[in-house]
């Protein structure tokens, strides 16, 4: 395969379906942190690749999607231990956003997302621990759908903060990632009740850009999600900043506890961010304000949970705006990782589902509207979306299809 995107690390291997089923004929890639056989893994960092073996047996999420009649063809670049939301990688470089080319893929599912949105395949593969398959997808303007903590089988795929590591999955079609979904999640039908209540969050709206959130409330009205009553609501009794403070602080500090040891025993060569990044994540005491923290965790999860139950979701835009400039300084790539994890840290705490749509601006750039249903409700949230958006484009005047 002709890599002009960027997007694979190994873009020559393909390992053939291994069984008949609803993937048949479909074509998937697999950001590097998932284990291929006879493949060795960088992570997105060549000190991770020279210290590590080859696999010696698929993960198993790439067995169930070889099983489900998928092509495997491609592994994708990821941003250094997938400890960043960026998509720019010090050692590979940077993924091409097919969207916006001048900007950023967003990270660190970064090489997955461009290949989905290229069209290089039909689906692709990655991690979301704390927003790296919910970004890019949103910036690359495609499909993206981050699971319950523990809905999938991680086994198989290197640890970031295994408190909050999901897999994750993109596609260009809801219905190929509604398909996906059914393998990863083990699960051939959609159980439960029909959702009946879509929360509007104003606290998560109000760190959209002006354009950002005109946009994507044109774009929900225009969906009419199924005549749900929308109620608005502030999810956080404290400020969405708190949320997203406590969920970086517990963040680090697991990926301190999964990574230290190889770092202080191997000294890797990271990119200035990352390596500033962890540096501050080994400082992180595992009391005091940690200690706040994980009680806030808790208070977030039952309390959400409890809200969204089996039939609610929570509608917020995915990121504040679109894909940012590629090569900006790292003060504003920070700057903008604060007030993005801000909203995907809520997903995050809470350990529930959460799909962005995508959606673009009227000079083109794309935004994604994301859902968060409740704990388990994955599959549901996958069929409903599918079927909302076949509804609507048959609902569209043939003029504007």
């Amino acid at each position: 395969m002709e890599d002009t995107f960027n997007a694979f690390i190994d873009p020559e291997l393909c390992i053939q379906p291994q069984g008949n089923g609803i993937l048949n004929g479909t074509h998937f890639a697999v950001k590097d942190v998932f284990a291929v056989k006879g493949h060795r893994n960088a992570a997105g960092n060549p000190d991770w690749f020279k210290s590590h073996a080859a696999a010696d047996q698929h993960a198993a999420s790439i067995d169930l999607l070889l099983k489900a009649g998928a092509c495997l063809t491609g592994i994708t670049h990821t941003d250094e231990l997938m400890y960043s939301l960026n998509g720019e990688n010090y050692h590979y470089g940077t993924p091409v956003n097919p969207r916006s080319k001048d900007c950023i893929p967003g990270g660190s599912s970064s090489g997955s997302a461009a290949a989905a949105a290229a069209g290089c395949v039909d689906f692709a593969i990655g991690t979301d621990t704390g927003g790296s398959v919910r970004i890019p997808s949103s910036y690359c303007g495609i499909f993206g759908f981050r699971p319950s903590h523990g809905a999938t089988n991680m086994d198989g795929v290197i640890p970031l903060a295994p408190a909050f590591d999901t897999i994750g999955w993109m596609a260009r079609d809801a219905r190929v990632l509604y398909k996906a979904g059914q393998v990863l999640l083990q699960q051939k039908t959609d159980p439960g009740a029909a959702f009946k209540q879509c929360y509007y969050a104003e606290d998560a709206w109000e760190l959209a850009e002006e354009v950002t959130k005109n946009t994507l409330i044109s774009k929900m009205a225009e969906l009419k999600p199924a005549s749900l009553p929308v109620l608005k609501s502030r999810i956080a009794d404290e400020l969405l900043g708190t949320w997203s403070a406590a969920f970086r602080l517990l963040q680090g500090r697991q990926i301190w506890e999964t990574h230290g040891d190889w770092i202080k025993n191997t000294h890797p060569k990271f990119g200035p961010d990352i390596h500033d990044r962890f540096e501050w994540a080994s400082a992180i005491p595992k009391d005091g304000e940690w200690d706040k923290a994980n009680q806030l965790r808790v208070k977030i999860r039952n309390r959400l949970r409890d809200m969204l139950g089996s039939t609610g979701l929570i509608v917020i835009p995915t990121t504040p705006g679109p894909a940012p400039a590629i090569g900006r300084p790292l003060q504003e790539v920070e700057k903008t990782r604060t007030s993005t994890m801000q909203l995907s840290c809520i997903a995050g705490l809470a350990g529930l589902p959460q799909l962005t749509i995508p959606f673009t601006t009227d000079d083109g750039k794309p935004l994604g509207l994301s859902l968060i249903a409740g704990y388990g409700q994955d599959l549901k949230l996958l069929a409903w979306t599918k079927e909302l958006l076949i509804h609507a484009a048959n609902d569209e005047p043939a003029s504007k299809k």
